[in-house]
């Protein structure tokens, strides 16, 4: 259970992260022979006004941000690990934008016995563990710790909503294929290589990389399923010594509707 429950909260406050390394993101998107499957190589039709293009992608990509006042779910996750087994449990997930991410995790092998919850706010996390009767009270700043990456509410909000992370304006390359558009935007600390479905223009894929090409850790999410403009399929993987993949399915979700985040301490439980 001890497993689930780190696992849960890596998972929940950030799916990226949930190994707890304290290295970053690897560079994925390289021209060196370890990596060609991933090489990018671009043609540009040279009768297209590049800044114009991608600026037209971003404005369509706006107009797919998903905006909401609350949002409420339950979520189906199964995820392996390096020992090749797999773990599957039941997540309950609520927010209300910009002030509330609310989080009950159900463990599987316990019957459906409520296992974990999870409440982060803008400036805090508070976790409780009601089968081993532990708190965790930390600012908010313990997203950061858990993750090892900068992640804040906000970005661990879009995180869950499916909209895009970490994706700078700064775009170096780009691609427009028959069925995709690719894009590789560069920040200060990560590089992000999108793809778009040319239809839509809604997420398919996201590779993630740190800018510092010495740190070896690498991280796919990939989109599907889509009801609307939403992403009902999200599957994470995470490469570093081993490989961990994640793969969760929203079974039901709503948008708009009144919600309430119950969150209190039992006086019996330890805090940690």
């Amino acid at each position: 259970m001890k497993r689930i429950f780190y696992f849960s909260i890596g998972m929940m406050i950030l799916i990226v992260a949930s190994c707890r390394s304290a290295k970053k993101i690897q560079k994925v998107i390289s021209n060196s022979k370890k990596d060609t499957a991933h090489s990018v190589i671009i043609v540009e039709d040279p009768k297209v006004d590049s800044i114009k293009f991608i600026n037209d992608i971003f404005s369509k990509m706006a107009k797919n941000k998903i905006d909401f006042k609350t949002f409420s779910a339950k979520l189906k996750v199964n995820y392996e690990g390096g020992d090749g087994k797999d773990n599957e449990f039941t997540a309950f997930l609520r927010m209300k934008k910009d002030s509330a991410i609310w989080v009950r995790v159900e463990a599987s092998a316990f019957l459906g016995i409520e296992a974990l919850r999870i409440l982060v706010t803008p400036d805090s996390v508070k976790i409780y563990n009601k089968l081993n009767k532990e708190i965790i009270l930390r600012s908010v700043s313990y997203l950061q710790e858990t993750a090892r990456i900068p992640l804040d509410f906000y970005g661990l909000q879009d995180l869950l909503i499916g909209n895009p992370i970490y994706l700078d304006s700064n775009v170096v390359f780009y691609r427009k294929e028959a069925n995709a558009i690719s894009l590789l935007s560069v920040g200060m600390i990560f590089k992000n290589y999108l793809t778009l479905n040319n239809n839509d223009y809604t997420l398919t894929h996201s590779k993630l990389d740190n800018v510092d090409v010495m740190l070896p850790r690498t991280c796919d999410l990939t989109y599907g399923d889509y009801s609307q403009n939403f992403s009902t399929y999200r599957k994470i993987s995470i490469t570093e010594k081993s490989k961990l993949d994640i793969e969760f399915a929203f079974k039901q979700f709503n948008f708009n509707e009144p919600l309430s985040f119950p969150f209190s301490i039992p006086k019996n439980y330890k805090l940690k």
